[in-house]
């Protein structure tokens, strides 16, 4: 996928996750890495030096795209045969990965006017990703996505939530967000598969990096091919009066005890 411009069809996006599900959801969850941004120069660059810095032969670049959306502590095990050395093998990656390969991203053209049209109708969106929720909040701020959010969820860095199905049922309990009005939408089998575990509607993205084969095998509920040039209202959407307003305020966000997410309500040290 390096290289390439596909557009993200926001429009299609909204029609499919209304037609995934008996009403229109009122909450959608977004995964981050082949979802918002193309994350490949930032991850593969950052797992590559740390392979060879712990003494192992880094893989062609090409080769490693099969990185982006699982866990890193599955990852790295795979090619260093010793899950001994996966703690460092992560520290060496972060080193590198927190100071620059985090903004060696690319964000799909179309995706935050895709995620705008949403708020404009009335949904509430929630980060629901893999990578450590610090450094998720550091790339939707860089990349102007971050006011676009209710609430920003993630693994921990102690391997917490690195299970995706155990911390979108953690999203849900602290949002209290009812299964039937939720709709996931993501690019790897990760993604289908932790929604279909909490009951929750899927759509396929399949301008990221899983594929159609993959997110058909996990089961989606739809599939996003993508290319348009612009976006369609949400149809068949009644948008919730309480949510006007919303896409004016900044990048307001505060830290809620034990719910290891960020809402738009204090000012962004």
């Amino acid at each position: 996928m390096e290289g390439e411009t596909t557009r993200v069809d926001g429009g299609r996006i909204v029609r499919l996750c209304c037609a995934a599900m008996t009403a229109s959801p009122s909450a959608l969850l977004v995964d981050l890495d082949g979802t918002l941004v193309d994350p490949a120069r930032g991850i593969i660059g950052s797992f590559r030096h740390a392979l060879t810095t712990l003494g192992h032969p880094a893989p062609p670049f090409e080769s490693l795209h099969w990185v982006i959306g699982p866990p890193l502590r599955e990852s790295f095990p795979r090619l260093m045969g010793d899950e001994g050395r996966v703690e460092a093998a992560l520290a060496a990656y972060r080193a590198v990965y927190s100071k620059t390969g985090l903004y060696e991203a690319t964000p799909y053209p179309g995706a935050r006017e895709a995620m705008a049209a949403f708020r404009a109708q009335g949904a509430r969106l929630f980060l629901c990703t893999s990578k450590p929720q610090p450094f998720a909040l550091r790339v939707l701020e860089h990349f102007a996505f971050l006011p676009l959010f209710d609430g920003i969820y993630g693994a921990e860095f102690d391997g917490r939530f690195d299970d995706k199905a155990e911390l979108l049922a953690h999203l849900l309990a602290q949002e209290r967000i009812a299964p039937a009005d939720a709709c996931m939408i993501g690019d790897r089998k990760f993604d289908i598969g932790a929604a279909r575990a909490s009951g929750v509607r899927s759509v396929g993205a399949l301008w990221g990096y899983g594929g159609e084969a993959e997110l058909r095998e996990a089961g989606a509920d739809a599939l996003c091919a993508a290319p348009a040039e612009r976006l369609a209202s949400w149809r068949g959407f009644s948008p919730d009066p309480r949510s006007r307003g919303r896409q004016a305020r900044g990048p307001r966000i505060r830290r809620m005890p034990a719910a290891h997410c960020w809402l738009h309500r204090a000012r962004l040290a």
